[in-house]
């Protein structure tokens, strides 16, 4: 009977029983870390003898094998304070840096420019559709023929989807309008800022109280004056009397001879 157990340092690699020696003799001879082989190999190999280890039945004799370190397959440094990075050529494609970076400029380029076209094309639409259609721009301004007004006489022209009162006034109404105390007016403004030309009164014909549109030529002050709330308004659009609390807009418009443009 035989048995052979071989170590490498104090780890054990292959262990192979042949033989019924005791557990406690296998492990006095794996506590030495030596190689034991039967007494008689040893012999005839030529190896020198060592410690001997026996049981009931058998008797051995060890020696001392190399240490040997265990390699791994890895291709690369592992652990702490190594400094070789491991290879990715496998998985990289072939082709110069250059024209990967051409390429990588190429696409950036190309996407910047499609992103801006759409910006445009976006913000284009939407500022198209904010402006105006045709027929608001249509009505945007209005003119008029002032010859075609007597003197001390009103009309009333559309302009943006609301009245505008035009008057032709007298010389007795431009001084009347003059010479009222700005004290006593609810919303104070001399009549020289609220016309271009004295003898022509232009506001837009609408009530500062609830937006009603008052009759022209009437009221306690010759000008106009709104039936639903009682506002009065003089020839200079400013209130005299009632619940308005503003004078009656002035809109924006130029006098060139005869043509009256407003807007």
């Amino acid at each position: 009977m035989t048995v052979a157990v071989k170590f490498a340092g104090a780890a054990v690699s292959t262990t192979r029983f042949t033989t019924n020696v005791s557990r406690a003799a296998a492990r006095a001879v794996a506590s030495s870390g030596v190689v034991a082989v039967p007494k008689g190999e040893a012999a005839n190999s030529g190896k020198p003898s060592g410690i001997t280890a026996a049981s009931s039945q058998t008797s051995f004799t060890t020696m001392t094998a190399p240490y040997v370190q265990q390699r791994f397959m890895s291709g690369f440094a592992a652990g702490p304070g190594t400094s070789k990075v491991p290879s990715f050529a496998d998985y990289t494609k072939e082709r110069s840096n250059d024209s990967s970076r051409a390429f990588t400029y190429f696409m950036l380029g190309a996407s910047g420019a499609v992103l801006t076209t759409a910006a445009q094309s976006t913000v284009h639409g939407f500022l198209t559709n904010l402006s105006a259609s045709a027929d608001v721009l249509a009505m945007a301004t209005t003119e008029m023929d002032l010859s075609t007004i007597p003197v001390g006489k009103t009309v009333t022209i559309k302009w943006r989807g609301k009245p505008v009162f035009v008057k032709h006034r007298t010389q007795e109404e431009i001084d009347d309008a003059n010479g009222v105390n700005l004290k006593s007016l609810p919303d104070p403004q001399d009549d020289a800022s609220r016309v271009q030309m004295p003898e022509w009164m232009v506001v837009v014909g609408i009530c500062t109280h609830l937006g009603c549109v008052p009759t022209t030529d009437s009221g306690d002050y010759g000008g106009w004056y709104c039936p639903c709330h009682g506002s009065h308004y003089d020839v200079s659009g400013r209130i005299r009397k009632g619940p308005a609390p503003l004078n009656m807009e002035i809109p924006e418009y130029v006098i060139e001879g005869d043509k009256l443009t407003i807007g």
